[in-house]
């Protein structure tokens, strides 16, 4: 996840700050590339589908490193405290 979200970062740092470019296009393709990378994750055993949590904090990570790259670094907070928070207490709600 910390890969993740550091690769993320950096490439929305090398957009803004080292490319004259629109950094929403590399976010774009970032949110492309994790969601191709998450269905790899998703995996269907049976009736039981597993990995969707999996998938879905490693899109979080993503996110959260494009905030961080983009400089909204109290927003990053906030969605780091909820996705823990989330993967978390949910755990046991299951």
């Amino acid at each position: 996840m910390s890969l993740i979200c550091l690769g993320s970062t950096l490439f929305t740092c090398m957009s803004v700050h080292f490319v004259n470019s629109d950094p929403t296009r590399i976010i774009g393709q970032i949110v492309t590339g994790i969601g191709f990378l998450g269905a790899g994750i998703i995996f269907k055993s049976g009736n039981q589908i597993i990995g969707l949590t999996t998938a879905a904090t490693v899109w979080c990570g993503a996110a959260l490193g494009a905030l961080v790259g983009l400089g909204m670094y109290h927003e990053a907070y906030v969605v780091t405290f909820l996705v823990l928070f989330i993967n978390l207490v949910f755990k046991y709600l299951k």
